[in-house]
């Protein structure tokens, strides 16, 4: 469970970083099963994995790879930051995997930064309120790769997530500030990785990704995680396949609600686990 420590940081902050989140031995795992996805082009599926259509600048995106099985799997409640995720949504709710992708990143590539506290999003809340965290979502950014000066790294503008206002470079053409650096962004830190290194933070953090000027690839997991209630970013239904090969507990984060239909109807329905 987060320390106290760990709650201070991400009530002033909106992230935290854990260092050597994952053994050598998953990383290389992960790696070994990114290289063996076929080459995708934009909108293509493999099984049931797809490559999303979005800006080039923002690199590939492999949607929904815990179809894949096998160590994403291991991902959907890694012990690392699974609690905490928990926590900072407010668990006694239910919590849900509402996107699940891999993003390649080569030379050039950048993320605008976005995001912010003034949003009021039900997406971006965060509120502390009689001793729970209620935050709408909570990402994780897994580094596959090493990230340091040149490689790519994500930017935030830390305490950002609680802010009223709207970060002053977003009505100074903002989209464009990412691609050199983020020296242009006021208040904002590049957040260095190690590879096996995980950063969480809250999703009304304002944050991108600086543009990669070094050689190679920017490798990176990220798993977003909302209340129950949430759906799929995208869409996506949970494949009964894995659903069969999925252990209760992580089958309700992909297919946290039941379906109710009427024992008459002919459709089977698959319960979640999740109770209510």
């Amino acid at each position: 469970m987060p320390t106290e420590q760990d709650n201070y940081l991400f009530d002033l902050r909106g992230f935290l970083v854990m260092e050597s989140a994952v053994s050598a031995g998953m990383l290389q795992r992960l790696n070994d099963a990114i290289d063996k996805i076929p080459p995708l082009e934009p909108g293509e599926w493999y099984g049931n994995v797809m490559r999303q259509r979005h800006p080039e600048n923002r690199g590939k995106n492999i949607q929904n790879v815990h179809e894949l099985g096998g160590v994403f799997e291991e991902l959907l409640d890694h012990p690392a930051w699974f609690d905490h995720a928990g926590a900072y949504l407010g668990k006694s709710d239910g919590i849900s995997v509402t996107e699940y992708f891999v993003n390649i990143r080569g030379q050039g590539g950048a993320i605008n930064i976005h995001s912010g506290g003034h949003m009021h999003l039900t997406r971006t809340q965060y509120a502390y309120q009689n001793g729970k965290f209620h935050c709408g979502e909570i990402n994780i950014l897994l580094a596959l790769t090493d990230i340091g000066p040149g490689d790519g790294a994500t930017v935030v503008v830390p305490g950002s997530h609680k802010s009223n206002f709207e970060h002053p470079v977003f009505k100074a053409g903002y989209r464009n500030l990412m691609k050199d650096s983020s020296d242009g962004v006021l208040a904002a830190e590049e957040v260095y990785l190690k590879a096996g290194d995980a950063g969480l933070f809250v999703d009304s953090l304002c944050h991108g990704a600086v543009a990669r000027k070094n050689p190679g690839e920017r490798r990176v997991i990220i798993i977003r995680y909302c209340p129950k209630w949430s759906r799929n970013y995208h869409g996506f239904v949970p494949s009964e396949e894995m659903l069969a090969r999925l252990t209760p507990e992580r089958r309700v984060l992909v297919k946290p609600q039941n379906e109710l239909r009427r024992p008459d109807s002919g459709i089977r329905t698959q319960d979640s686990g999740q109770s209510y």
